[in-house]
């Protein structure tokens, strides 16, 4: 390293010129890009939006190969027996996160290359690359190759692997906070460290925009924890971003914010181009079509979620690239790194969720690095118009949020064992380091490794005598590979840590069983429907006609309350962060005013009639409501950690002879139903750390949860497969399948390593656990109780809140609607009023 510690990269005249030709600077941290990748140094690059990032991401590796290629030609050409040149192979492997960015930058890189006249190939990998393709870039690799990370997984458990990659130079992940600290990111470190076994040396450049906490992500970037350098760019202007102050009626509940669609459409119509972002796939189908029903200039506004097929999804970028869309309405498919500068206005539907995450967005409009990005944030409710406030406050002091990393799943080691094995035949200690030099596993100890690849080479106990789990053998001593060419074939059918749930492909019908496939929708929606219901997708109104072939038909049609497909994990989780921001600024009344008049007049009403949660104690409130009694936890947790805490404190609720019926989450508070009053001696026992003890264990035993974390766990480690031949599984059969198994291992090998991973994931993926105990840790003691004569302001949007694990199928903002939970709300607040109106009349006389 010491070797190259005090060189700087020279920057070519061609590429001066290039710059010179585009009126753009090479600015000071684009040479030091340059400069690190000369250097041999890994980097992790930290710029605003707008700032060119990934250029100079790309920028050292250009440079290299025209460098290198030209310095070929110069020999081969000085030889009197011109010799081919030697093949450069593949220089610099870039992985995205999306599909739709890994097409976004193979078209802006091929700009400066054909520019510059530089011979230079590029080309992408991702699982919509046809087999043809693939075999070429298998033979003959591309000097840069764009790809996800379970294609690059895929590329790994080849026998050609270490050839494919032995000449690679330079590794880019780009919006590489986005999934760092998640499964993914934990599958996506196993790969960088298999590919530092094969070729070791190479250069780690990270590329982000938002970073809450910038040296852990470099140690997770870098080869064995050894942090990467930091390079960090700081934007000089702000984003202007708004509160939009609607004349309509905000509503209590709901997420969608489909009250302001009028307005939203105004300020489409003013904007050049405008994405209008929502947080899920069912808000973005209904807030495109109350945007198609406002759209009487016949504006071209289309829709984008990763639920469409490839061919619309396609057609909708292209469209967009080349300018010929005035809106989009889009989902986190498109939040990240796409570069269409002619956005000059994002709109956010609902809470955003996240400080970062809503930085993201924002980025997208005035993808200029001096020019201050627009946005407006639209809130579905009252509670998330705080949250929209909060997170302008973060943005305008600099602040962001972010997950903090976890210890490497457990249950991707077994996948990553097999394709390890898949590529070359290899012992257990020799993988082993492979796992221990990637950072989210430098913990692990021994014997849960040697637990996991019993696992992997037999199933375990309970199910080693059945052949299909019987995946490894030793066929020399301390040497192992794949028990046949099947469980190959399996295995790469089936990389990754997405699980999906079961989908159906949606055809479009034009005459008897003939279309075109739109998209896919979940199959558990999909078995709710029967032929006439109607519901939204891909940007219209269609009438279900059947399943056939694992299809559902359907043919386009009209109806005034369609259903809206929805999909599991929807939802995104409130940040840490936010959460604490929004209670900080309940108790900043001099911000309130910075807020929309009912949002103002709704806490002002609250403080008279209850208190405001204090920021430093939990309020819970208890009041009468629907022949029944109600207790109500302020929390500001999140929808996860709330329902744990629901599910623990009924449970101990039952022991104390309450009898809790239900209770209704948001993420904000947890409102509980009994038959019995809650009283304030009663909360000691009910909001108290030893919950977490013998009501968590019970609970767990008994939950359907756990046998959703085991098929999560089980699709993943590869004990079940989504994907058999060319068949893809319906999760009845792999539930059916995953049930049985959980249900053997339980009863017949209780210390069955999956069964500890089980237990772990749904602590990570399903609890929240973390994020509860310290709630109920932090606030232990510490709370204001009140007894009301009815349901506070506050209360009204949680104790009305309809969403829960009970509901499924039709989207919310139409069940709401539907149960005319709105003018409940009103009513109530009518109610609240004039009692307060009557206490003052009596305090006078």
């Amino acid at each position: 390293m010491s070797d190259f510690s005090n060189k700087r990269a020279r920057i070519p005249d061609i590429f001066k010129q290039w710059f010179d030709a585009k009126a753009w600077d090479i600015r000071p941290y684009q040479l030091k890009m340059a400069t690190a990748f000369t250097r041999k140094q890994s980097s992790l690059l930290i710029a605003p939006t707008g700032a060119g990032k990934t250029l100079s991401g790309f920028l050292p590796s250009l440079i290299d190969l025209h460098q290198t290629i030209n310095a070929q030609k110069e020999l081969h050409g000085s030889q009197k027996k011109a010799r081919p040149a030697k093949r450069i192979g593949l220089h610099t492997l870039y992985i995205s996160p999306l599909k739709a960015l890994t097409y976004d930058i193979e078209r802006n890189l091929h700009q400066p290359i054909s520019d510059m006249g530089l011979d230079i190939e590029v080309a992408s990998r991702t699982g919509d690359t046809t087999a043809y393709q693939r075999q070429k870039q298998r033979k003959a690799p591309p000097h840069i190759l764009l790809t996800t990370p379970e294609s690059l997984m895929l590329m790994l458990s080849y026998t050609d692997a270490p050839i494919i990659f032995a000449k690679l130079k330079c590794l880019i992940i780009d919006e590489v906070h986005s999934f760092a600290h998640t499964k993914r990111g934990d599958f996506t470190n196993l790969a960088m460290a298999r590919l530092e076994h094969l070729c070791p040396g190479f250069v780690r450049f990270g590329l982000s925009a938002t970073v809450a906490y910038p040296d852990v992500l470099a140690s997770w970037l870098g080869a064995r924890s050894e942090p990467v350098n930091i390079i960090e760019a700081k934007s000089r202007v702000k984003p202007s971003v708004k509160i939009l102050n609607s004349k309509a009626r905000m509503p209590f509940g709901g997420y969608m914010a489909k009250y302001a669609v009028p307005e939203v459409y105004q300020a489409i119509v003013k904007a050049s181009t405008t994405i209008v972002f929502v947080n899920t796939r069912a808000s973005a189908e209904l807030i495109f079509q109350a945007l198609w029903e406002q759209n009487k200039l016949a504006l071209p506004i289309a829709i984008y979620h990763g639920s469409l097929s490839k061919d619309q999804r396609k057609k909708t970028e292209a469209m967009m690239a080349q300018g010929k869309l005035k809106a989009i309405v889009a989902t986190s498919a498109l939040e990240l790194g796409i570069d269409w500068g002619n956005v000059d206005l994002v709109i956010q539907m609902g809470a955003p969720k996240g400080v970062s995450r809503l930085l993201q967005r924002i980025g997208r409009s005035n993808h200029r690095l001096d020019e201050p990005s627009q946005a407006l944030l639209v809130p579905g409710n009252r509670f998330e118009a705080l949250e929209c406030l909060s997170a302008i406050n973060a943005i305008k002091k600099g602040e962001l949020d972010g997950d903090t990393p976890l210890s490497g799943a457990l249950d991707i080691l077994p996948q990553f064992i097999l394709n390890c094995v898949c590529s070359a035949a290899a012992g257990i200690d020799e993988i082993y380091q492979q796992v221990l030099d990637s950072p989210p596993y430098s913990g692990l100890d021994k014997d849960t490794f040697l637990q996991l690849w019993a696992f992997t080479k037999n199933g375990g106990y309970a199910l080693q005598a059945y052949e299909r789990y019987n995946r490894l053998e030793e066929y020399q001593p301390g040497l192992y590979r794949p028990a046949s060419k099947r469980v190959i074939m399996r295995h790469r059918q089936n990389i990754g840590t997405i699980v999906e749930a079961g989908r159906l492909k949606v055809k479009r019908l034009r005459r008897a069983h003939q279309g075109k496939i739109i998209g896919e929708v979940e199959e558990y929606f999909a078995q709710q429907l029967v032929k006439g219901d109607t519901f939204f997708f891909a940007g219209e109104v269609l009438r279900f006609e059947g399943i056939r072939d694992m299809m559902v038909e359907a043919k386009p049609g009209k109806a005034k309350e369609p259903k809206i497909p929805s999909y599991m994990g929807g939802q995104m989780p409130l940040s840490t962060y936010l959460a604490d921001a929004v209670r900080a600024l309940l108790n900043e009344p001099e911000s309130w005013r910075q807020l929309p008049k009912q949002v103002r007049e709704w806490l002002a009403l609250q403080q008279a009639f209850s208190m405001i949660p204090r920021r430093d104690k939990v309020l819970i409130e208890q009041f009468p409501f629907r022949k029944a009694e109600y207790i109500l936890f302020y929390t500001f947790e999140g929808r996860k950690a709330n329902q744990t805490l629901g599910m623990l404190i009924t449970r101990r609720m039952e022991k104390l002879g309450l009898q809790p019926l239900s209770f209704s989450i948001t993420d904000y508070g947890l409102s509980i139903c009994a038959l019995n009053k809650v009283e304030q001696r009663h909360i000691p026992q009910l909001f108290n750390p030893d919950v977490l003890g013998d009501e968590l264990e019970d609970w767990m035993l008994e939950a359907a949860m756990l046998k959703r974390s085991f098929r999560r766990v089980a699709v993943i480690s590869g004990l079940i497969e989504q994907q058999y031949h060319s068949t893809k599984k319906t999760m009845r059969q792999v539930t059916f399948s995953t049930d049985l198994i959980y249900d053997t291992l339980r009863e017949y090998d209780k210390e069955h390593v999956l069964l500890r991973v089980t237990r772990e994931d749904a602590e990570r993926e399903l609890l929240d656990l973390s994020r509860t105990a310290d709630l109920l840790i932090r606030f232990d003691g510490a709370f204001d109780f009140k007894t009301l004569q009815k349901p506070s302001p506050m209360a009204i949007p949680i104790v009305l809140d309809v969403r829960s694990e009970q509901v499924t199928g039709a989207g919310m903002q139409a069940l709401l609607e539907q149960a005319n939970l709105y003018q409940e709300a009103e009513n109530m607040m009518d109610d609240i009023r004039d009692l307060l109106s009557t206490a003052q009349r009596e305090d006078t006389e």
